[in-house]
């Protein structure tokens, strides 16, 4: 569990259950992530999350507003397929709750576990390439482009932007 200024990085809850189908069916929410995913499949990686958390230390983890208990999405760190030599930072919120620096907020506090409590040399970024949004996220935290390329998911390919940061970067910005 991490703690921000205003935001409590946590294992999902059975609360958390139904406000992370709810957002994860959201089209809006998924444009550059795929179909809208069901409620098994939502149920199934907020319970994948919570073990790979308690294994390894790391995870995509619920994001709950500290000032009244909202669950606003998930942020965090894993290992995805096409680069399972780096861990890979993300963010995917509810769609009332972005605009408002949380997502920036809750990466920088798992950016700052990557480098600090886990040692890592470097962490990525990697989305669609017209998510100007994320990309701006990316940016904000201080991450650099790194390269373009055609990754596939679930056997579908998509141009894909991938930043990153170095350990060292990231000491010298803090």
């Amino acid at each position: 569990m991490r703690t921000t200024e205003r935001l409590l990085l946590r294992p999902f809850r059975e609360e958390d259950l139904e406000p992370w189908a709810a957002l994860n069916a959201d089209p809006e929410v998924t444009e550059f992530l795929g179909e809208p995913l069901s409620r098994e499949e939502c149920d199934r990686i907020a319970a994948a999350v919570n073990e790979q958390y308690a294994a390894e230390g790391f995870g995509f983890l619920a994001v709950e507003r500290r000032t009244d208990g909202a669950f606003l999405g998930a942020a965090g760190l894993s290992r995805e397929q096409w680069y399972p030599e780096d861990l890979e930072i993300g963010w995917r919120l509810a769609r009332e709750y972005w605009g408002q620096g949380y997502a920036t907020e809750a990466a920088a506090s798992w950016l700052d576990h990557g480098f600090t409590t886990m040692g890592l040399p470097r962490i990525i970024a990697v989305t669609d390439t017209p998510n100007h949004r994320s990309i701006a996220v990316m940016r904000r935290l201080g991450m650099t482009f790194d390269h373009e390329a055609v990754l596939a998911e679930d056997g579908i390919e998509f141009d894909a932007t991938v930043y990153s940061m170095t350990a060292d970067t990231w000491r010298h910005r803090a």
